[in-house]
């Protein structure tokens, strides 16, 4: 068992009870909005709060200031029956004051590698929902205000002739790993950071299964055909709203044809060029907190 959790990919939740049965019981809610046993995960403008030191933790801000400085409180579940809420301070142009000593604000991808399992899943599920309601105060129906409601995991019309329900969305997309024997394909987009490169990927469109996703997404790419699309795993990725569904798949030819729109460079690479990259400006592997490189270190291990 703790050989399988340690291949957990990262920004999975690992011990949150979500509790969904209490997001309509206001009283219980409220009591444990009041509660100085409650942890309160606030986000600054899609930025987490991190507690400095030799190992970074995920940080938190206590009663009453939790409570009174946030725009919005969300209910994200339990942890070890400890009752956890998201809060918004992005309304703060500087939330400096509100901080504990030794705590600041950071990109949560800049340290989701050196997190904890439980802090990185924690603090991704905050951001994500914090993230929606930022983008969806209004009905995408009629176009009036919507309202926060079941503990944040809701937001309905406020127009009695609408009163729609929206519900916090998450984009698929398909990330997938293509080989050929003794090579995968990896890809570069100029955007990326320096050196790096990663495996193909690309959201799903409507009325398309992931497999056909995953096989149209390396036609548009790198101009081939794959077979055996095979699931691996998934991972959560709010940054902003997605949920990577990982494959892999095998290619039925080797010439690339690569989508210069699409990407920069794209190459088949051995196993051998990957295990001695230099992880530097000229070449590095994904992100290690990515599920792309999760696909690539078990390609690689399984020689």
């Amino acid at each position: 068992m703790a050989a399988e959790r340690e291949r957990t990919n990262y920004y999975v939740g690992v011990g949150l009870d979500r509790a969904a049965h209490r997001r309509a019981d206001s009283i219980w809610l409220a009591e444990r909005i009041g509660d100085p046993a409650s942890a309160f995960v606030p986000v600054w403008r899609s930025l987490n709060l991190i507690r400095e030191g030799a190992q970074p933790e995920a940080g938190y801000l206590a009663l009453p200031a939790a409570a009174e400085a946030g725009r919005q409180i969300v209910f994200l579940g339990l942890v070890e029956a400890r009752a956890h809420f998201a809060v918004d301070l992005s309304h703060w142009d500087d939330p400096a004051p509100l901080l504990p000593e030794a705590h600041a604000f950071a990109d949560l991808r800049s340290v989701g590698p050196v997190l904890s399992r439980r802090d990185g899943a924690l603090l991704a599920y905050a951001r994500g929902l914090v993230h929606w309601h930022s983008r969806h105060g209004y009905c995408g129906v009629c176009g009036g205000p919507s309202e926060s409601a079941a503990a944040g995991h809701l937001r309905r019309c406020a127009n009695p002739a609408c009163k729609a329900e929206h519900f916090p969305r998450t984009d698929p997309a398909v990330i997938m790993l293509v080989e050929d024997g003794g090579r995968i394909v990896l890809g570069r987009q100029k955007i990326w950071p320096p050196g790096m490169h990663s495996v193909l990927a690309g959201f799903v469109e409507p009325g398309e299964s992931l497999e056909d996703a995953v096989r149209r997404e390396v036609k548009e790419e790198i101009g081939i055909e794959v077979a055996d699309v095979r699931y691996r795993s998934s991972q959560p990725w709010p940054f902003p709203a997605s949920i990577m569904l990982g494959f892999t798949a095998r290619a039925l030819s080797s010439r690339l044809d690569v989508a210069e729109d699409e990407l920069e460079t794209a190459r088949w690479y051995t196993r051998d060029e990957l295990l001695a990259s230099p992880e530097d400006e000229h070449f590095r592997l994904p992100r290690k907190d990515s599920i792309a490189r999760r696909l690539i270190e078990d390609w690689l291990a399984e020689v």
